[in-house]
């Protein structure tokens, strides 16, 4: 019997200007809103406090802005990085150019800005990607830039076929390898 797992892309398979449109969206409930604020300790009222957040210039409570970041990324991991990643190495140009509110739906995409291999880590190479994520109007409610170091399938497939383990070196870029 054939046998397909899932996976995200090896670096060759990452090609810039290609636009990837991560489904299902992800509908927004008060109660995802009040757990994440509350499980990382964001007391911002802006989320919590319905009569306070109603005089603010929004006229409500928001959606907590890190859950929209962590969603739209969270969203592109089936389809890109899924066991191909080696390590998160950062954002950038993270903007929330409209709010996001109880009941609307958040639909994410991914676009492959550049990539190249890593000068000192063989086998391996930084990819650049701009997530963005719209309501269900079409409203751009976030946008990030990430950078990303993932695996090259030979070296990865070598790796897995000789039982070795990549964590056994850190994983951090020397700062003048970032762009």
């Amino acid at each position: 019997m054939k046998e397909i797992e899932q996976r995200g892309l090896y670096y060759e398979e990452f090609e810039p200007d290609t636009r990837y449109l991560h489904r299902p969206g992800r509908t927004v409930t008060e109660a995802d809103n009040v757990l994440f604020t509350t499980l990382t300790m964001n007391t911002q009222a802006l989320h919590l406090d319905a009569a306070w957040s109603a005089r603010q210039p929004f006229g409500g409570r928001l959606v907590n802005s890190m859950f929209t970041l962590a969603t739209i990324v969270g969203a592109s991991v089936a389809q890109l990085t899924q066991g191909t990643i080696v390590a998160n190495l950062g954002f950038s140009e993270v903007a929330f150019p409209h709010p996001l509110r109880h009941g609307d739906t958040l639909y994410s995409e991914t676009v492959v800005l550049a990539k190249r291999l890593s000068a000192s880590r063989p086998g391996q190479g930084i990819v650049t990607l701009e997530h963005t994520g719209r309501n269900q109007d079409g409203v751009v409610v976030a946008t990030a830039v990430r950078q990303v170091m993932v695996w090259c399938r030979d070296a990865h497939e070598g790796l897995a076929a000789e039982g070795a383990s990549a964590a056994a070196e850190p994983v951090g870029e020397p700062q003048e390898e970032r762009e």
